[in-house]
């Protein structure tokens, strides 16, 4: 059985709370959300397998479960968000322009550019925001 989606799982989830039954079967549930009772039995048969042989199955006994499902999928998903530490204005301040940073940061001693460098990803924010501060400066004038 393959996992059901997220949005899936919250859809039914929120029409089973909504009925505001004791009892709720893939028939109801199939009225309320559109859906034919046969795919919603075939996407919930991964909380409850018999779930496939049973129509008149008490899909209230689910909501635990997929209350469960749904709070675990969005923490998980919310822990592979990285926050990226803030650009600081001390650090912007170190540079004049976007041309005094590729000149500190992507030139040997001589002043040639070194084509070998790979700016890292807190580098290529503080371009960025040192590109925008220029164009919001010609913007103005």
């Amino acid at each position: 059985m393959k996992e059901p989606k997220l949005a899936e799982v919250k859809k039914y989830l929120n029409a089973i709370i909504k009925i505001n039954k004791k009892y709720v079967t893939t028939d109801r549930l199939s009225k309320v959300v559109g859906i034919y009772p046969e795919i919603i039995n075939e996407q919930l048969s991964y909380f409850e397998p018999t779930l496939m042989m049973d129509p008149e199955y008490n899909l209230m006994e689910l909501v635990p479960t997929l209350k469960k499902y749904v709070i675990d999928k969005e923490e998980e998903k919310s822990s592979t968000l990285i926050k990226k530490p803030a650009i600081k204005k001390a650090t912007l301040e170190q540079y004049d322009s976007v041309s005094d940073f590729i000149y500190k940061r992507m030139t040997l001693v001589g002043g040639l550019l070194d084509r070998n460098v790979v700016l890292s990803d807190t580098d290529l924010r503080i371009l960025k925001k040192l590109i925008s501060e220029e164009q919001q400066r010609r913007k103005k004038k």
